[in-house]
Parts: C-alpha cells; sequence; structure tokens
C-alpha cells in the first residue's frame, strides 16, 4: 500500500468503494462464504445414527449455492432456483441438514434491497407456501416453522433498512452535490462580477484620460489587465474544484482569497478613480480560512455594487475584532439603497448566504445619515480562533 495508513472506518470505507466498483466479485465472494458455511455439516465428526456425509449430498449442497452469483441481476429468478435445489436435496438424499438456510437468506435480503414492491410481494407470497411445505417434509415440527419464518422475516427487514439507509445517503449525497454547485456558482458570480465591473469602469475612462492626461490612461490600462489576470486566476482555481478526478490535468487547489489579499483588491478598485479606505478595530487576530475567505467575498461584492450602482466618490472598508466576533462594514457616499441595491440582486443574496453559512447576520441599506448605502455582517469568531491549516 506504500505506506498508506487508514482507521478502520477509512478501511471500511476503502472496502465498500472496492465492492462498489466490483459487484460481480462480492457475489462471488459471498457465493463461496455461504458454501463455507454449508459445508460444516459435511466435514464434522458425525454421531452414529445421523445420515451420511455423502459426495452425492455435497454436490447437491453446492447446487443450491451456485445461483446466488447471478443474485443482483435476477434475484427472483435465483431465488426460485435456490428453493428448487434445496427441494431435490431433501427429496433426492438424505444427507446432512443445516442449522441455517443460508442460500435462502441471502436472496431474500438481496430482494428486500434491490428489488421493487412487486417482487417483494411474489416473494413473501412464495415464501409463504415454501416454508410450511420445505418443514413438513423435514422434521414436521411447529418450532421449526417458527425459526423459520423469524429467520426470514429477520432477512427481510435488515435488507429494507439497508435499502433505505442508501436511499439516505443518495440523497444527503445529492443535496452535498448542490450545495456545493451553488457554492462555486456563487463564487464564480461574484469573481466575475467585480472584474468586469472594475474594467468596463476602468475601459470607459481610458479615452478621457488619454485626451486629457496621457499617463492616467497607461495606469487605467494596466489595472485593467490586471484586474483580468486576477479573474483569470480566481476563475481556473474555482475550476479545478470541479475536476475532481482529473489526475493528469487538474488544476492546484490554492487556497481561497482571505484578509492578506483585500489591500490588492482595493488597489484595483481605487485603479478606477474610486477613493478607497481601510482599517481595522479591535485586536486583530488570525480567523480561520473559511471565515477569511467570505470576508474577502463580502467586500468584494460590496465594491462591485458601489462601482456598479452607487456612482459614489469614496467609500469606507472597516474591520472591527471584537471577543467573539468580526464586524465587516463597507459605507460609500453614493446615491443609496435604489432598485436592485436593495432588492435582492444575486450579490446581495450571495452577501446575506455567507453571512448566514457561518451564523452571521447581514444589514445592508441606508448609510450614516441617511447618506449612502452601508453593507454590515457580523460573523461569530471565537477569540481563540486559529487560521485552518
Amino acid at each position: 500500500m506504500g505506506g498508506i495508513r487508514r482507521d478502520p472506518r477509512g478501511w471500511w470505507e476503502y472496502a465498500r468503494t472496492l465492492a462498489a466498483a466490483n459487484p460481480l466479485v462480492v457475489d462471488i465472494g459471498v457465493a463461496l462464504l455461504v458454501q463455507g458455511a454449508m459445508t460444516m455439516p459435511f466435514v464434522v465428526p458425525r454421531a452414529a445414527g445421523l445420515p451420511p456425509a455423502t459426495w452425492g449430498a455435497y454436490g447437491l449442497s453446492t447446487l443450491t449455492v451456485l445461483p446466488l452469483v447471478w443474485r443482483r441481476r435476477a434475484p427472483l429468478a435465483v431465488l426460485f432456483a435456490v428453493l428448487a435445489a434445496g427441494a431435490l436435496y431433501g427429496l433426492a438424499v438424505d444427507g446432512p441438514g443445516q442449522p441455517l438456510p443460508y442460500a435462502g437468506l441471502v436472496v431474500v435480503y438481496t430482494i428486500a434491497v434491490l428489488s421493487p414492491a412487486r417482487k417483494r410481494l411474489v416473494t413473501a407470497g412464495v415464501l409463504l407456501v415454501a416454508v410450511p411445505v420445505g418443514v413438513w417434509l423435514n422434521t414436521r415440527s411447529a418450532r421449526e416453522l417458527a425459526f423459520t419464518l423469524i429467520v426470514f422475516t429477520a432477512a427481510y427487514v435488515l435488507g429494507r433498512h439497508t435499502d433505505a439507509r442508501q436511499r439516505a445517503h443518495r440523497v444527503e449525497a445529492e443535496r452535498a452535490a448542490a450545495r456545493e454547485r451553488a457554492r462555486i456558482a456563487r463564487e464564480m458570480h461574484d469573481i466575475l462580477s467585480h472584474a468586469v465591473s472594475l474594467m468596463i469602469v476602468q475601459a470607459e475612462a481610458g479615452p478621457v484620460a488619454v485626451r486629457a492626461a496621457p499617463e492616467r490612461a497607461e495606469a487605467a490600462f494596466d489595472a485593467i489587465s490586471a484586474t483580468g489576470r486576477d479573474a483569470m486566476t480566481q476563475l481556473r482555481r474555482m475550476l479545478g474544484l470541479l475536476r475532481e478526478g482529473d489526475d493528469d490535468g487538474a488544476a492546484p487547489r490554492e487556497p481561497q482569497p482571505g484578509l492578506a489579499e483585500l489591500p490588492a483588491l482595493l488597489d484595483r478598485v481605487r485603479a478606477g478613480g474610486l477613493d478607497v479606505t481601510y482599517g481595522t478595530t479591535g485586536d486583530v487576530r488570525p480567523v480561520p480560512e473559511a471565515v477569511a475567505a467570505t470576508v474577502f467575498r463580502i467586500v468584494q461584492e460590496s465594491l462591485t455594487n458601489t462601482v456598479r450602482h452607487a456612482g459614489a466618490r469614496t467609500v469606507a472598508v472597516q474591520l472591527t475584532y471584537r471577543s467573539g466576533d468580526l464586524d465587516v462594514k463597507v459605507t460609500d457616499d453614493g446615491r443609496g439603497p435604489q432598485g436592485s441595491r436593495i432588492g435582492g440582486g444575486h450579490g446581495l443574496v450571495g452577501i446575506r448566504e455567507r453571512a448566514a453559512a457561518h451564523g452571521g447576520t447581514a444589514v445592508l441599506g441606508m448609510g450614516p445619515d441617511g447618506r449612502g448605502f452601508e453593507v454590515r455582517v457580523t460573523l461569530p469568531v471565537p477569540a481563540a480562533a486559529e487560521p485552518a491549516r
């Protein structure tokens, strides 16, 4: 295994993965296991007066196990084959008996897991006839009849429980995939919306700067280039998450942008002509990586909102560290709440969702003194929080 270490749960998941990829191998293994259990009465010493353990009887016992190899592909047909082979064993030879109907239990369990309700109903009807007939041909004992019905019922109930658990796992996996798709879509929206908005503003200012101040025009075009390159880098990072299993060309799993990338983000916005101030108050400390990425995206979307809708000249970004939380505030001096700015566009909805995902709150609306627009998000951050490694 090349030094790979796994805990017991890891080994169990690894075995389940192999079993799911090789169902025929698993079925052959189950058949061999059942054959081993049915072999025991033929190899242990037998008391005088008991039926002899002959090779013919052993061959017929193997015949009841062989159909289990096809138990997934045709479970109902395998059930009839097992019952027919069992009846032949009981009628044609006087061989050793078995403490449990192993093959029948495996088939009933398989039908309970894989088959639709109609086939399960047929199975129940067949067993209600076959079990009493088999007991009558064997011992005619009410005790054996009760025991056999109980073990078959237990196999069926276990199969239905397994089916319910598998369906629950599939539903949870689908929900997790949907949440991940929504998260990636939100990230890509933020990246593209921010980059395109800044590039539009800078491109519109470029021709004016060419005529009035050529040196500013060069800076604007440089800012457009830098914004585009940064957007491409972040998009490659996000698309790398969608390339699971592609070992040859998978994009590198780089960390999401965090608080350390905020100054560069603000510089790109300043290059578009917006006066941006940035400050922190309180006891500045490391925060978990997920929270830092959320703060970055909230500030990014807030600035994008300002650039696209506010007509503002200045915007202030303030982080306030308190004992149990981190307060993020982005305030501009623009036109204030109107239209999509407060109505819930994708960006503002994304801000609320990001805050809620960390158990925080988001307040969006009029700025202080009734001027501009303010985004204020509070995220819980324990005082002893350390960044994720």
